[in-house]
């Protein structure tokens, strides 16, 4: 089945995709914010470049895409028609690189905290925000 869009159009709309700085790292960044947490960004030295670092808590949060990390079991994770096989690797090799830098990070004493971005959805996000300022307050007791 051919595309729905031209060439042109599935280009501009591809680009518009980004990796840093999206609607619900952000929310999760105001959170965090508005409850007296400071935090770093994408700190480059990490392993998978965290979304939000909070060193005073050893701490990581990765606010991830449910469709580019391949959240299982999520409406949102719906493989493309076309070129499918193309994308089920790259989705593949992206859970793959999350397990090795979650697994490094771990070995190095940092807590994780993962986010996809439909726990995030108006019906979900209140109570995903509480769970991520607890886990924070319960590393802190540790």
């Amino acid at each position: 089945m051919a595309d729905v869009h031209s060439k042109a159009v599935r280009s501009y709309n591809m680009s518009r995709i980004r990796g840093k700085d999206t609607k619900p790292e952000l929310l999760v960044r105001r959170f965090l914010f508005a409850n007296g947490l400071r935090y770093r960004l994408y700190d480059k030295k990490l392993p998978g470049k965290p979304d939000i670092i909070l060193k005073k808590f050893k701490t990581v949060i990765f606010v991830n895409g449910c469709f580019w990390h391949g959240h299982d079991n999520c409406k949102y994770f719906v493989v493309s028609k076309t070129r499918t096989e193309f994308w089920l690797d790259k989705i593949e090799g992206n859970k793959k690189r999350d397990e090795e830098n979650v697994a490094f990070l771990k070995n190095n004493g940092w807590n994780i905290i993962i986010v996809y971005e439909c726990q995030l959805k108006k019906e979900k996000r209140e109570v995903t925000l509480n769970n991520i300022l607890q886990n924070i307050q319960d590393q802190l007791q540790n």
